[in-house]
């Protein structure tokens, strides 16, 4: 009879059983902390014979990181764009609009005396508007035409403090005055003081036949808004509106501004209900509801394609798990014949997926943060620095690159990356916990 044999006849299989679990136990205790968190931080450490699957989880680890830092990074720009374009666009648009279906509205003082009285309404004006095309010295351009009052424009929009050269208050009736956007002077060639022709779209019999209606203006000033408005708008009195689009004493429409921004919907809900049958209301969300919509499916897009860097990371780190599985499975053996429980064994591989996601986690957002506060300065720079200009604000609206980060996006896209990390561990610790030690130590 062998030693083994001898010592196992002196040693119940019963009590070896106990022996290994108090072992076991009284290791874990005397490390203070979870065996399996405590054989998982050992293992995220390089050995001299794996440093290659090391080498691969340092790169889940990074993959992981720049993911993080490049999806937080690119959704506070994009943040920051959809702000400033908003920003631009609802300065100069309406909140609600109120025209009638026939394109004219009659009796419009009465009809702007009843919209003022409606609960959330604060200002009120009258607009005309029609296309035309203007032109100086052989140069032409196509516009919208606007007339309004300056007295009621200024409660309205903020086209007062964004003057250039000029003032809104020259726009006084029949001076026939005109205020161009800054682009839009700039293409027809002319300055303050300078003459512009324009042209409507409405006939005038003559002998010769029918001829356009036309009308010479001297610019008094211009403007500059931003966005398309300072290529396409131009700006004359109410009535002189009135006399060349042939309206008479009606006018086109009226804008409302309404106490909040966000309750332009319901305000206009009330004028409509308060205004007879012929009227449309409509409110900034529905003239712009296509743009608007576009920028969101954009952000949501650009949040899926990025993802992918994230998951192609989580899917490394499933591949390196995989092999550390295939690397540990004598300890793993040696474990599970010491007492070890297959829910030991696959925590010990949860926790070292986890960790590295966390770790991953961590420092892309501490550096996805740090880079969204800073992008437009870092983008400045490098712009001096090379002598190039990246956005053009003909193009894009704005000539810099925006940044605006939202913290729910930050937590959600951590929140989403240590999701990845711990279904990446699912399949490796599951793969661990099914171990047989017998097969496993057959060849050691």
């Amino acid at each position: 009879m062998s030693c083994a044999t001898s010592y196992r006849a002196q040693w119940p299989l019963s009590a070896a059983k106990r022996y290994n679990k108090d072992t076991i136990h009284q290791l874990a205790a005397s490390l203070f902390k979870p065996l399996s968190l405590f054989i998982g931080l050992r293992y995220t450490r390089a050995k001299k014979r794996n440093h290659f699957i090391s080498f691969i989880s340092l790169i889940s680890l990074l993959g992981i990181a720049l993911g993080v830092l490049v999806l937080i990074t690119v959704l506070s720009v994009m943040n920051g764009f959809d702000y400033q374009i908003k920003h631009r666009i609802l300065e100069m648009v309406p909140q609600v609009t109120v025209t009638q279906w026939n394109g004219q509205m009659q009796n419009w003082p009465q009809v702007a005396s009843q919209v003022e009285k409606i609960p959330g309404v604060t200002a009120v004006a009258p607009f005309v508007e029609g296309q035309a095309m203007m032109s100086n010295a052989g140069a032409t351009a196509f516009g919208i035409l606007r007339g309004i009052t300056p007295k009621t424009e200024a409660a309205i929009s903020p086209l007062v403090g964004k003057m250039t050269v000029g003032s809104l208050q020259s726009l006084k009736p029949n001076q026939f005055h005109i205020v161009l956007g800054k682009d839009l002077a700039a293409r027809l060639g002319v300055s303050v003081g300078d003459k512009v022709t324009v042209y409507v779209p409405k006939a005038n019999l003559s002998p010769v036949g029918v001829l356009p209606r036309l009308k010479q203006f001297t610019v008094s000033g211009i403007f500059s808004v931003g966005y398309q408005f300072d290529s396409a708008y131009a700006l004359i009195n109410l009535s002189d509106a009135a006399k060349l689009l042939m309206l008479g004493n009606n006018i086109t429409g009226l804008q409302v501004k309404a106490d909040d921004l966000y309750q332009a919907v319901g305000v206009g809900q009330r004028i409509q209900n308060a205004l007879p049958a012929g009227y449309r209301v409509l409110n900034w969300t529905q003239q712009n509801a296509n743009f608007f919509k576009a920028l969101k499916m954009e952000k949501v897009m650009m949040f899926l394609i990025l993802l992918l860097i994230i998951a192609v990371a989580a899917f490394n780190m499933l591949s390196s798990l995989v092999m550390v599985v295939t690397d540990k499975q004598s300890d793993i053996a040696i474990l599970r014949t010491l007492g070890a429980s297959g829910r030991t064994i696959m925590m010990t591989f949860v926790v070292q997926g986890f960790l590295i996601g966390l770790i991953g986690t961590a420092i892309g957002v501490i550096g996805g943060v740090a880079l969204s506060l800073n992008v437009t300065r870092i983008v400045d720079w490098v712009q001096q620095l090379f002598h190039v200009q990246f956005l053009s604000a003909s193009v894009y609206y704005i000539s810099f690159v925006p940044s605006r980060l939202d913290w729910s996006d930050v937590w959600h896209i951590a929140l989403v990356a240590m999701i990845l990390s711990l279904l990446a561990t699912l399949y490796p610790a599951w793969r661990a916990g099914r171990v047989v030690p017998a097969q496993a130590l057959r060849y050691e």
